[in-house]
């Protein structure tokens, strides 16, 4: 539906990492291997190191180093690295700074030295900061597989949903209070907001720092906010949105909408693969921080497996628990297949090799560097992946979210990450950070 606005009237510490540098096992790849010569692709001026660079009214700094400076440089498995990064370049690939890498990437041997030399040629890293803290948060995400039916059963009783009819989206043009009016044009497939002006006040809806967009539904003469977690969890959504399948249990359910994409299993072994599709523009609330302050676990306790079993453990407080979190999460299908799931870049998402940032400080698609620790054994954890993805609780310039890939395996290790980590951004030489 198209929408916008007719006027406006104004009214009123991170914790030490354990390990970083430790030494664990890992391939080493010897260092010296000459790419092959592409005469159409120039190298480009580095950045010397050193260099700091600043965007004007951002948090986020940016200081060139060099590769000896990433921990553990020369022992990456670079191949993987640069089958992740092609895949970046199917959207990167037509913006003039990538143009030359991304060409040179899809002619590169797939063998790792090869794979070393060609970052090390084209790319200049930068060693990021927030605040001036080189220190930040890492956390890991995975696709989950749930048990489901693609209609309601006894079992499967919990309906995924996807896109609702009445979910309009009108952007914000750069106001953040007030009382506004907007004109809706074009209907929409489910004719349940109808064209014509209605009045919204912008104190009613959950704006965020990074709010394009104002989300919300037609009551009446007025937008207000879409419905919130606790409001759908009671069957506010009943007749709005298509159900795409049906979860048979209520707190796997919630966890797909923490990852933002997953497969469906059916009795008969099929696989329904849902992706994102929108979100109801609430801000992620953790559970796990409510759960503690409520006594219900200790903090250290609140992962995604001890959340689990105290909700199972404890069915009367489901919808409570749950309700905390207002923020939902919409889906579509998606094709069958073997790859990974689609990030917000658009290309499907490496295990081990894809992360998920905050854009307004790292380039979407971009490597980056990530040293962190393995959240089960404490070694070293340090990798060149890609930013291929973002997240509503991904927030600052030196947070990541790091995907482990797909199944239960990759849900365990997930579900226990994290940890402090540092960042470097790789972008081709020449070419200076920016905020989003």
């Amino acid at each position: 539906m198209a929408a916008k606005f007719l006027f406006s009237r104004q009214s009123a510490a991170v914790l030490p990492l354990v390990c970083l540098l430790a030494a664990c096992p890992s391939q080493y790849v010897p260092p010296g291997a000459s790419l092959p010569p592409v005469v159409d692709v120039p190298a480009g001026q580095a950045y010397a190191p050193g260099y700091v660079h600043r965007v004007s009214g951002s948090p986020a700094a940016y200081k060139a180093v060099a590769f000896g400076a990433l921990p553990q440089w020369t022992q990456q498995d670079f191949a993987a690295s640069l089958q992740a990064f092609r895949k970046s370049c199917e959207r990167l690939q037509n913006q003039p700074q990538w143009q030359a890498v991304c060409r040179q990437a899809a002619v590169v041997p797939n063998q790792s030295a090869a794979a070393k030399s060609f970052f090390e040629r084209y790319f200049t890293p930068w060693e990021v900061s927030h605040n001036g803290q080189l220190g930040g948060m890492i956390t890991g995400y995975y696709e989950p597989v749930l048990k489901g039916s693609a209609v309601a059963t006894a079992q499967a009783r919990f309906p995924i949903y996807g896109q609702p009819a009445d979910l309009v989206s009108v952007p914000l043009n750069g106001q953040r209070q007030g009382v506004v009016r907007i004109r809706l044009t074009g209907g929409n497939s489910g004719r349940i907001a109808p064209d014509g002006e209605y009045t919204a006040n912008l104190a009613e809806f959950p704006l965020q720092e990074r709010s394009r967009v104002l989300k919300g539904r037609v009551e009446g003469s007025r937008f207000v906010p879409y419905f919130t977690r606790a409001q759908i969890n009671g069957g506010a959504l009943n007749g709005r949105a298509p159900v795409l399948a049906y979860a048979e249990d209520p707190v796997e359910l919630f966890f797909l909408h923490i990852q933002g994409s997953g497969r469906i299993r059916t009795p008969d072994g099929r696989y329904i693969r849902l992706g994102f599709a929108d979100k109801n523009d609430y801000p992620y609330v953790s559970i796990g921080r409510y759960m503690a302050d409520r006594g219900y676990l200790p903090l250290a306790q609140t992962s995604m497996q001890g959340i689990q079993a105290w909700l199972r453990s404890h069915p009367d407080r489901l919808a409570e628990v749950l309700g905390q979190n207002p923020s939902y999460v919409f889906f579509r299908e998606l094709p069958a297949g073997n790859d990974g799931p689609i990030g917000s870049l658009g290309v499907p998402l490496t295990g081990g090799y894809s992360g998920a940032v905050d854009r307004r400080f790292i380039t979407l698609g971009a490597p980056i560097f990530l040293a962190t620790a393995h959240p089960e054994t404490g070694h070293a954890l340090n990798r060149l992946i890609m930013a291929q993805d973002t997240g509503s609780a991904i927030n600052g310039a030196v947070r990541v979210d790091f995907f482990w890939g797909y199944g239960d395996e990759a849900g365990r290790v997930a579900g226990k990450m994290k940890q402090t980590g540092y960042v470097w951004q790789l972008l081709p030489n020449g070419v200076l950070p920016s905020a989003g």
